[in-house]
């Protein structure tokens, strides 16, 4: 499970990044966001943050799975809604 750990706090770090430096992420969440990027863009830091620390901890570590896995399948489908239909 170090794998999943490691993946938890880089998951975190890209999350605490959109914070940080929001900038960065207007480029790609435009893409599945086009309206209202920048709070988009803090949700999913926020998002990512959660899921992320929620992976560093064997308690939280099953849910984490679970919530990453709904979330990228939701950001997938997200971004190609948009592209169908933009």
């Amino acid at each position: 499970m170090a794998l999943l750990r490691k993946a938890g706090i880089a998951l975190a770090a890209t999350g605490a990044a959109h914070f940080a430096a929001p900038k960065l992420f207007e480029p790609i969440s435009r893409v599945g966001f086009p309206h209202d990027t920048e709070a988009w863009i803090k949700r999913n830091g926020a998002t990512e943050l959660a899921l992320g620390l929620a992976l560093t901890t064997k308690k939280t570590r099953k849910a984490g799975v679970i919530g990453v896995a709904a979330y990228f399948g939701w950001l997938g489908a997200r971004v190609a809604y948009q592209r169908q239909n933009a």
